[in-house]
């Protein structure tokens, strides 16, 4: 695999990752964590050094398959490793990372992300490039593994991570979390919760949801949250099955900017619970991503529409289910504003500076509506169903979206994909040709 061109720091290591088991001890009082992770891999090509994304944590020790390396240092955010000696493309290997110290943010062009303390627990969002701040990675998009995660931390304490909770054990004043996530993911997905939450869990479906949050927002979460259930059944109508075994919102006791995303799992911030249901579009949008950029992940952060204008369109698609306006009245009003904001942005390579930049989402989503006028209904969802079954937990392009809009369809999408994604210049929408 290739660097990301938005992430020119993030070069690969001569690793294939396939799986990161992770063993963190952290401290919430003094935010102290000490780790082992051990990332098995494959060798890419014919390599002699290795390397791994490791930000603000202190390597105390390296083992290569049970083996001291000839030599590894930390320079520039990167854990370098001299093998022993050279090895074949192909060759299995387990690189095994003893670290710790004080987590915190990794600081770059898109503020702080990463691990960070809260008033009383952690939060991890990781976008677009925080994954190093707490483990050793290959910390690109395309870089999809499995997880493994064992937490220990104090009692009292509830830990949410990817995947599946499949052990927890207390002992003394200390309980030891343990997770298995065997889905691949990308690096920045992984993530881990701490917080005085409870666990809540939403009404009984064919997807486990629970609502991790404090007690005292019992009340509003229950109502802010209470339609996730019909949500999560309109959208596995309109985009396919579900691709994970469950689903967690956790709601921090802090404000938090935005809501994020994670695998399997949303986060909102107190300020985003106000029990009027006043943000859920939010919810909409988090829960859609667990299809688009989690499930199908761009292979490179270029291509961010394919994550962030599909969880927007699904924004729409919730509020017209749910008894508002339609998702063609959205999309004419949100054309409308776009088209007298400045016409500088080519969503299809925002560039790093405007890869989150609102109108993208806004444009990205109005792309898909555009492809619906243009399909009619019927075979639009069968785009989406086809697009989410055909690249389940792998990685995509907007070449490969098109691929799938031909096959299914017939329609050739070149010049609308063209005209929405790689110019400058709002284009018009067309008539909606509904019921085709």
């Amino acid at each position: 695999m290739r660097a990301d061109p938005y992430l020119p720091d993030h070069v690969p290591g001569g690793l294939d990752v396939s799986r990161y088991d992770l063993e963190l001890d952290y401290r919430v009082a003094s935010n102290r964590l000490d780790a082992v992770a051990r990332v098995h891999a494959t060798a890419a090509g014919e390599v002699e050094r290795l390397s791994l994304d490791l930000v603000g944590l202190r390597v105390s020790r390296v083992l290569v398959d049970g083996r001291r390396p000839a030599r590894f240092a930390q320079r520039d955010g990167r854990l370098e490793v001299r093998l022993a000696r050279l090895v074949a493309d192909g060759t299995p290997l387990v690189v095994e990372v003893h670290y710790g110290g004080q987590p915190g943010p990794r600081r770059g062009p898109w503020g702080e992300v990463g691990w960070e303390e809260l008033t009383d627990g952690v939060i991890v969002a990781g976008q677009p490039d925080g994954a190093p701040s707490w483990f050793p990675c290959d910390d690109r998009p395309a870089a999809k593994a499995a997880f493994h995660v064992v937490v220990t931390c104090e009692a009292g304490y509830e830990v949410v991570t990817n995947g599946v909770l499949v052990g927890r054990r207390a002992r003394s004043s200390r309980v030891r979390w343990e997770f298995d996530q065997p889905e691949p993911t990308a690096p920045y997905l992984a993530t881990v919760q701490i917080g005085r939450y409870e666990r809540v869990p939403l009404t009984a479906g064919p997807v486990p949801q629970d609502v991790v949050a404090p007690a005292r927002l019992r009340a509003a979460q229950a109502h802010d949250f209470g339609r996730q259930p019909a949500m999560m059944a309109l959208f596995v109508d309109r985009f396919g099955g579900y691709p994970f075994a469950r689903y967690d919102v956790v709601v921090t006791d802090d404000p938090l900017e935005i809501p994020l995303e994670a695998h399997g799992v949303s986060v909102f911030g107190a300020n985003h619970v106000d029990g009027h249901r006043g943000t859920e579009r939010l919810v909409a949008h988090e829960l859609a991503h667990q299809w688009f950029g989690n499930s199908l992940t761009a292979a490179t952060w270029r291509d961010i529409w394919l994550h962030e204008g599909f969880a927007a369109y699904a924004e729409w698609l919730w509020e017209e289910e749910s008894g508002g306006r339609t998702a063609d009245a959205q999309a004419r009003t949100v054309h409308g504003r776009l088209a007298g904001l400045p016409q500088d942005l080519v969503i299809g390579d925002p560039g790093r500076e405007a890869m989150f930049d609102d109108r993208l989402y806004k444009r990205g989503a109005l792309t898909l509506h555009a492809l619906r006028a243009e399909l009619g209904d019927v075979p639009f969802f069968e785009v989406l169903r086809a697009w989410t079954a055909r690249h389940r937990h792998g990685t995509v392009t907007t070449g490969l979206f098109a691929d799938c809009v031909r096959d299914v369809t017939g329609y050739e999408p070149v010049g609308l994909l063209d005209a929405w994604l790689h110019r400058p210049a709002l284009p018009a929408l067309p008539g909606a040709r509904r019921g085709r």
